[in-house]
């Protein structure tokens, strides 16, 4: 076996340190979402909460390697962000913004963690309300999470893209609703937050992805965005994009002094993993960022929106291929939902009813003592990660 062949070997979940990694930097990503959700009130400023989740991830991680010898790199894989109601994603602003959260808003929180590369990801949906959600903002919470649970049990060695790619979005239509166009769900591989094998969520004549398997002991970050508007979001504002990665195999001598001196700022402080224009200086970062993406230096994650009045949710997860099956290893319990549609499909029925682990031969007692995996249903209850045709029933009930 060539040293290559070596390295590559002992940095996937065969290595028990890369799984302690994983589920590690997945404990503080899962915490930091449970505190941004616990802020989600009526006035409290959106900058606020994306600067919440980013400090707590820092600190958090800082904690973690300090004495060992070898540097090890963590903190933030992907910076928090709060989108509301018709926005779909990768809102998180300047400081100087003063947006702030109101009352029946429909919140959407992202954010990522890394430990020495090992990445770990998560996105919710929090409607600012006491009670039950109701009506069509149910539904479309309802369809992003069985579509969630419905790639979890298809996310499987064996499998292909296509089969979860026409699964979510047949679990969409059943809620009246429309998976959200040009979202991909990535692998994710050591300081590689959107690897090459990926599940395109809606197919369109715009994204075309290679067909692929999945293999045992690989990592996704599974991504499911749902709206009840046509699912074809627009970038309005390119000023709204404050979320830009390094693109590391780009050069270019920039021209001007202030691009030269952020892209040097960005290049010593986020090489790899995508960063907020918060962390910069924010007079020269408006000037010099402008040069860097035009000249595909930085990759922008650019804000977009559905039309006003439309309900969009997003959820994502991080999955591990495990020997024994797939662990779901970051999520957030769900708010109550009565949605207006009920799950009669036989098809996605089936789909509910796998189970998660792997059967062995002989039995296969539990362990004693030992949790067992979790899972969350649409009710917020927790269950574990095992056919879930009743929890779905009762979560689709008017």
């Amino acid at each position: 076996m060539s040293d290559d062949e070596r390295e590559e070997k002992e940095l996937d979940l065969t290595s028990p340190e890369v799984v302690t990694k994983y589920k590690n930097a997945a404990e503080i990503v899962n915490k930091a979402l449970q505190l941004v959700v616990k802020e989600c009130k009526p006035k409290a400023k959106i900058v606020d909460l994306c600067e919440k989740g980013d400090s707590f991830i820092r600190e958090q991680t800082g904690n973690m390697y300090k004495n060992v010898k070898k540097k090890i790199e963590r903190g933030v894989a992907f910076p928090t962000c709060v989108s509301v109601n018709n926005i779909v994603c990768h809102l998180s602003p300047l400081a100087s913004d003063e947006r702030v959260l109101e009352e029946g808003d429909i919140v959407k929180i992202d954010m990522g963690c890394h430990i020495d590369g090992f990445i770990a990801v998560v996105a919710h949906t929090h409607v600012i309300k006491d009670g039950a959600i109701t009506g069509r903002a149910a539904d479309v919470l309802g369809a992003a999470n069985t579509a969630a649970e419905v790639a979890l049990r298809l996310v499987r060695p064996g499998k292909k893209n296509k089969d979860v790619s026409d699964a979510i979005q047949k679990v969409a239509s059943a809620y009246d609703c429309k998976i959200v166009e040009g979202v991909l769900s990535h692998q994710l591989k050591q300081f590689v937050v959107d690897g090459n094998k990926v599940i395109l969520s809606a197919s369109n004549p715009d994204t075309r992805v290679d067909d692929i398997e999945f293999e045992e002991n690989e990592v996704y970050a599974v991504d499911i965005v749902t709206s009840t508007g046509d699912g074809k979001p627009k970038l309005l504002d390119e000023k709204e994009t404050t979320i830009y990665k390094r693109a590391v195999d780009k050069n270019y001598h920039l021209k001007m002094k202030a691009s030269r001196f952020i892209f040097s700022e960005i290049s010593q402080k986020f090489p790899i993993m995508p960063f907020s224009a918060r962390a910069l200086e924010e007079k020269r970062a408006r000037l010099g960022l402008v040069e860097c993406v035009n000249h595909d230096l930085l990759q922008p994650y650019p804000v977009l929106h559905e039309k006003p009045g439309d309900y969009v949710a997003h959820i994502k997860f991080t999955v591990l291929l495990m020997p024994n099956g797939s662990d779901r290893i970051t999520s957030h319990p769900l708010q109550e939902l009565q949605a207006t549609k009920v799950i009669d499909d036989p098809e996605i029925k089936a789909w509910l009813a796998l189970g998660t682990k792997t059967k062995k031969k002989g039995g296969g007692k539990k362990k004693k003592g030992k949790k067992a995996d979790k899972t969350v249903d649409a009710a917020g209850a927790e269950a574990e990660a095992e056919p879930m045709d009743e929890s779905t029933e009762a979560a689709s009930q008017p």
